[in-house]
């Protein structure tokens, strides 16, 4: 794909290449995000952050990436911070954003709203996740993870465990895997496991899917466990969202039943299904994931406008 000026909304819109494209300019990126070197690459070049709804990392990392790159960022955040409260429509509201900046990164509790913003955006358009639809940003810093951590992706046994129903980071990251040549376990109770919609696309490309509710046995092969927070909000029953959360809880012991080398991903925030005992192994690297947004939104600010 062409990226100068392109929106990222879905991690459908990518080929094999753009992933790998996207993954080289990220490695490229990464003595700037660490602050030991310096760019104005995106000099005179500006951010529109629109967070509509409740983030940290993704947010900051966002503008921690245009910041690192010599640009500037204007934000706002929460409904009732913005026009929409008073009636306004998005497509307005991208209209007339969009003559304020040069991209927009956007968050928003609508399905497709990043859509939406994008069909009436003058600038590039990045969906910072749309309610329950996609993330892809997190799929790629997910994807840059696995590459860091790992030095490939093909060949790897990938396990998501948690909340697979309602977790649009396990959905996007499982479609962005689609793209490789890698084995899939899907982890997870009756009740939130991985819609059969994303499983069923999966195996009909001919890949490998696992699905169980044992959460040792679901890892104990894994090269990657993707864990989720399991969303106490969408239980009604609290007598059984109390016992599944007992039951999948990732600590030291469980690992040492695992792969020698199997790393532990998550999206952050954690509740309580990975223990602070695991915090400082050699498995733990869900801390350098969530740093890995500063270097991957790096690259794609930097595509959309033309720069890399």
């Amino acid at each position: 794909m062409d990226f100068k000026g392109a929106h990222i909304l879905h991690v459908n819109q990518f080929t094999r290449e753009d992933l790998e494209k996207i993954m080289e300019v990220s490695k490229k990126m990464l003595p700037i995000a660490k602050g030991e070197e310096t760019s104005d690459l995106l000099k005179d070049k500006i951010l529109a952050a629109l967070f509509f709804e409740p983030s940290t990392r993704t947010r900051l990392s966002f503008e921690s990436a245009m910041i690192r790159l010599g640009g500037r960022v204007i934000n706002t955040t929460e409904v009732k911070f913005s026009s929409l409260i008073k009636g306004e429509s998005l497509e307005d509201t991208a209209k007339v954003i969009s003559s304020y900046c040069d991209v927009i990164a956007v968050r928003h509790p609508e399905l497709g709203s990043a859509a939406t913003m994008a069909g009436a955006s003058d600038v590039p358009v990045l969906n910072g996740g749309d309610g329950p639809g996609q993330h892809p940003t997190q799929a790629l810093l997910d994807l840059f993870t696995i590459y860091q951590e790992k030095g490939k992706v093909d060949g790897l046994h990938v396990a998501m465990a948690g909340d697979l129903k309602y977790g649009r980071t396990v959905h996007s990251l499982a479609m962005l895997l689609g793209n490789f040549d890698v084995t899939f376990t899907f982890i997870a109770p009756e009740g939130i496991r991985m819609p059969g919609k994303i499983v069923d696309h999966l195996r009909d490309k001919g890949f490998t899917v696992n699905i169980t509710d044992d959460l040792a046995e679901g890892m104990k092969d894994a090269d990657i466990i993707y864990d989720t927070r399991i969303q106490k909000e969408r239980f009604q029953d609290l007598e059984l969202f109390e016992k599944i959360k007992s039951v999948y809880v990732i600590d030291k012991k469980l690992l040492s039943k695992c792969k020698e080398d199997i790393i532990v991903m998550h999206p952050l925030p954690r509740v309580n299904e990975i223990t602070t005992d695991v915090d400082d192994t050699k498995h733990a690297a869900y801390f350098r994931q969530a740093f890995y947004g500063i270097p991957v939104r790096m690259a794609l600010l930097a595509m959309v406008l033309g720069k890399a």
